[in-house]
């Protein structure tokens, strides 16, 4: 029998999305009457962030590794490797499409929301 979905390597890809999106989140408990100082090390700290365009090309790059080992691993099947299964070879596929989809989505939000902005009256 087959392996089934590693559950470790899911709760580790979990949580490394977890700390990826609470970047973006503001920290708690801060004053909103904090002195000038305090302002400056909160500007210092933004700087840790990683900007949308980097965000997004990781994104992208991580779609295309996961499409990459789908017609890898697609094309050890057909080869006829050894320990390369049929149901392996679905489930990549499937996490490929999943993840081209999702990039789909995330392109046609961005292209409404910029046209949106283009089309809003000065």
């Amino acid at each position: 029998m087959t392996d089934r979905v590693d559950i470790n390597r899911l709760l580790v890809e979990m949580r490394s999305l977890k700390a990826q999106t609470q970047a973006f989140q503001k920290p708690e408990g801060l004053n909103p009457e904090a002195t000038s100082r305090e302002s400056a090390l909160r500007v210092g700290e933004a700087r840790d962030v990683p900007g949308f365009s980097e965000v997004m090309s990781q994104a992208i790059n991580k779609v295309n590794d996961i499409q990459k080992a789908s017609g890898d691993l697609q094309d050890a099947y057909e080869r006829g490797e050894a320990g390369v299964d049929i149901t392996d070879v679905m489930v990549a596929s499937q996490k490929s499409s999943v993840a081209f989809q999702a990039t789909l989505q995330v392109r046609n939000k961005l292209v409404e929301a910029y046209r949106d902005i283009m089309n809003m009256p000065i």
